[in-house]
């Protein structure tokens, strides 16, 4: 394995261990040579002393692992170099990982005592192709971490390493890196299977925002995003000559009946106040201008911030949709895949999380953050155990644009690695105090 040498001058091997200390960063050396300056830590001086010194000796090494992450990403449930770094780079601590079943994933605790808080961080690519022209580009064709999670990833590799090197914890603090989280089902479901929340009382998370400057941490009490459902709707007709419709059932006439209806009667049948989106994706029907085609296709999202409407909303789509095409005389079948649920945040969680951000950052470090419909797999941990997710502050600041997330110029201020350190390291003391 080849990680991205952060201290070009000084003797270290693959799992990261260095030879010989130093008490300043060096610039930080890329694989195609390309050096590049390390970055400001926001929160220096703020303490614990621990934490101070291992990230004034260690900020070089958080940037490498993630700029390695970066140019080598992996797509959900094959992030087995991902995985295979972040246990050398945990073992060479002196923790003790373990991997989940299916080979991606990894697992991991600090500290001793009965009590015990999780942290996660997700570790899986896009299907895109980056175009940012950084140094440390993707090397990987059509895989870009073009939504943070290689930050993510890093960040908590350098909470889990600072932890380490605590004089003691009042805890256990459980490292949960998770695979698959742009997929549906996603990989939050795979953790909790093998055990991942097993005795944990709380769990946080944070999530790259490009919308908030680095060195805000945005949290809200509540629903911080929302269930997003797949529909697929597959229409049947006899088929027929267009210029006889009454003969037959008109199927694309029916599909457009659907695209325009049924977002309208779930806006009728269910709580305004509730963020429920439909939105249409795809649709797919014949060829011929003068056929009325035999089947069709509809795709689209369903999402919303409302846990109890969630529960819901499978058996209203489909008497909806039955009742839109019962005059019509089209054949229907329904392919409802529930995606994942609302993250919501409970309000005690959520103070512990910006008790660690103000203890990271100070006030200036705390800002709130608005509702999302844009749908994450922690909320399936939030089923089980109380906790928090918030956003982390990764844009630059003007005149910089706001590049958002899942594009293929997406980039982010590499000052946010150190906030989040801290701010999981303070949330982490904070919960188990």
């Amino acid at each position: 394995m080849t990680v991205l040498d952060s201290r070009p001058d000084v003797p270290g091997d693959p799992e990261g261990r260095v030879a010989n200390p130093i008490e300043e960063p060096t610039a930080l050396i890329t694989e195609a040579g390309v050096s590049m300056a390390p970055v400001d830590d926001l929160g220096a001086g703020r303490g614990p002393f621990w934490l101070d010194d291992w990230l004034r000796a260690n900020v070089t090494d958080v940037l490498a692992w993630r700029r390695h992450i970066h140019a080598h990403p992996e797509l959900s449930r094959h992030e087995f170099a991902t995985t295979e770094l972040v246990v050398s780079l945990l073992r060479a601590v002196g923790l003790k990982p373990w991997v989940l079943p299916g080979g991606t994933g990894v697992v991991c605790d600090i500290g001793q005592g009965e009590r015990c808080v999780a942290l996660r961080a997700d570790m899986d690519a896009l299907p895109l192709t980056e175009d940012t022209g950084l140094p440390y580009s993707s090397t990987t064709e059509g895989a870009a971490h073009m939504c943070g999670h290689d930050a993510h990833t890093a960040i908590l590799l350098g909470a889990a390493r600072a932890l380490a090197g605590a004089p003691e914890l009042p805890g256990r603090v459980r490292l949960i890196f998770q695979p698959a989280e742009e997929v549906m089902p996603g990989g939050a479901l795979d953790m909790i299977a093998a055990g991942a929340l097993d005795g944990v009382e709380r769990i946080f998370g944070l999530h790259c925002d490009p919308r908030l400057e680095a060195g805000k941490i945005g949290t809200r009490v509540g629903a911080l995003t929302s269930a997003a459902d797949l529909i697929e709707l597959r229409l049947t007709s006899p088929g027929g000559h267009t210029s006889r419709p009454h003969l037959t059932a008109d199927l694309v006439y029916a599909l457009g009946t659907v695209i325009t209806s049924l977002p309208s009667v779930l806006s009728r049948r269910v709580d305004p106040r509730s963020g429920t989106v439909l939105v249409w994706g795809a649709v797919h029907a014949g060829q011929a201008a003068n056929a009325v085609p035999q089947d069709g296709v509809l795709r689209g999202t369903l999402r919303t911030a409302d846990h109890e409407v969630w529960t819901s909303l499978e058996p209203l789509v489909a008497s909806s949709v039955e009742s839109l095409l019962a005059p019509i005389g089209v054949g229907f079948s329904l392919d409802y895949r529930r995606g994942v649920p609302p993250v919501v945040s409970d309000p005690e969680s959520t103070a512990l999380l910006r008790a660690g951000v103000e203890a990271a950052l100070g006030e200036q470090g705390l800002a709130g953050t608005e509702q999302s419909s844009g749908g994450e797999d922690f909320g399936w941990y939030l089923e089980h155990v109380q906790g928090a997710f918030a956003r982390l502050g990764v844009w630059p600041g003007p005149p910089a644009a706001q590049a958002d997330i899942h594009r293929p110029t997406f980039t982010l201020d590499e000052r946010a690695l150190m906030v989040g350190v801290r701010t999981l390291v303070h949330t982490a003391l904070a919960a188990l105090a």
